[in-house]
């Protein structure tokens, strides 16, 4: 009662109590700790029950082989210390899905405030806000250096396909969270599962990797504002044919962000080794994606995804069965340039974020550059000898 006990080893035939009944009272009480039970074959019935019913782990007959009993223990110790690294980070999660409900819940201060000054505010909260999102998104691809920037291209492709589908641009910016979290459930993934692609996986492997999307869901789903990313993320491996995971939807069924997320996420894990051993070019990946058209994914934004990729010009009509596209100019993408950090001069913009070569971001689009950010870049490039890619809004022309 008074010390963490990890693996209790009990004889079946003691006087007072027999093992079974005194495993199930440890189970009872502490249900972590590894319950081993030794027995002659006379308590076969009874121990049958007792593994049945999860009251042990496992058993040994006597008489037992030393060796076996002794790699059983250490794989008795090994899944208890797994579980409670997963616990681990699980709560690294709800810490993290904790501070973003603190964030959430600022944006609503300040009420007495000027209608103008809220209205800053509140700019600077919803720009925190993201970058925040940004920062989370990021706590997984720190982890292995291939998935470094996954999430951002997602959420990019995801914004800028919800676009050109023509969505409310309340449903874009919802689509945009939901491809910057759709990989937060795999927090708790042990590495080895992480280092597996999906094609390679185990029906075990297999089985937990399908778990991580209802996970972010659930991770997500205290936060009012991120409700509707949160369904398109627990949504993702829905298929179109109806053959999907969890709950087997169909067609216009599923979520349209959780199909947009399903085309752009794969494109991008197609190319960075997630879905198979080899990795894909960007031309060979979204040939993947076109012929899953109607089973894996929605014609209609397969069309419209392919369209963007190709550079066609147009918006695809609003959503039904058939993919007509009409023909409308796109907006120009933003003017910027690259550029060297030795060249970057005090009141610079940044036009994209600004990541370092291990994937975490260290300014967000926007930021003004003034001398003390200038110092600190060439500092980075010194200590680490890696060179920082800077994009910079163009400066407008005078007239």
């Amino acid at each position: 009662r008074n010390e963490p006990i990890d693996l209790v080893i009990s004889d079946m035939r003691m006087p007072q109590m027999d093992g079974v009944r005194f495993l199930g009272q440890v189970q009872e009480q502490w249900p972590q700790t590894m319950r081993i039970l030794l027995s002659s074959q006379a308590d076969a019935e009874l121990i049958a029950e007792a593994v049945n019913s999860g009251l042990i782990y496992r058993y040994f007959a006597k008489p037992w082989d030393d060796d076996d009993i002794v790699l059983q223990v250490r794989l008795a110790l090994e899944r208890r210390a797994f579980e409670q690294e997963k616990a681990r980070k699980e709560q690294i999660a709800l810490a993290r899905t904790e501070e973003l409900k603190a964030l959430n819940a600022s944006l609503e201060q300040n009420v007495s405030a000027s209608q103008d000054e809220l209205a800053q505010a509140n700019r600077r909260l919803k720009n925190n806000f993201i970058i925040s999102l940004k920062v989370f998104a990021s706590l997984i691809e720190t982890r292995r250096k291939h998935m470094v920037g996954h999430a951002r291209r997602v959420a990019d492709l995801a914004r800028k396909l919800a676009s050109r589908l023509d969505l409310e641009p309340a449903l874009v910016q919802e689509v945009f969270v939901a491809g910057l979290l759709h990989d937060i459930g795999k927090l708790a993934f042990p590495d080895g599962l992480l280092d597996t692609p999906v094609a390679s996986m185990s029906s075990r492997q297999l089985h937990e990797y399908r778990q991580h999307p209802a996970r972010a869901e659930e991770l997500l789903m205290p936060l009012q504002d991120l409700r509707g990313a949160a369904a398109s993320i627990g949504a993702q491996m829905e298929r179109f044919d109806g053959t999907g995971f969890p709950r087997q939807l169909s067609g216009r069924a599923i979520l349209v962000g959780a199909r947009i997320l399903a085309v752009c996420s794969d494109y991008d894990n197609l190319q960075i080794g997630l879905l198979a051993p080899r990795l894909f070019t960007p031309r060979e990946a979204l040939g993947v994606i076109e012929r899953s058209s109607g089973k894996r994914y929605d014609p209609w934004v397969v069309d419209a995804f392919s369209a963007m990729l190709r550079g066609k010009p147009g918006k695809a009509s609003v959503e039904k069965d058939e993919s007509d596209v009409i023909e409308a100019p796109e907006p120009a993408d933003l003017d910027d340039l690259l550029i060297d950090a030795a060249d970057v001069v005090a009141g610079m913009v940044l036009s994209r974020d600004l990541i370092s070569p291990g994937g975490l971001m260290m300014l967000p689009s926007g930021h003004t550059i003034n001398d003390r950010l200038i110092t600190k870049m060439h500092e980075f490039e010194k200590a680490d000898n890696e060179k920082l890619t800077i994009y910079i809004k163009k400066p407008v022309a005078d007239t």
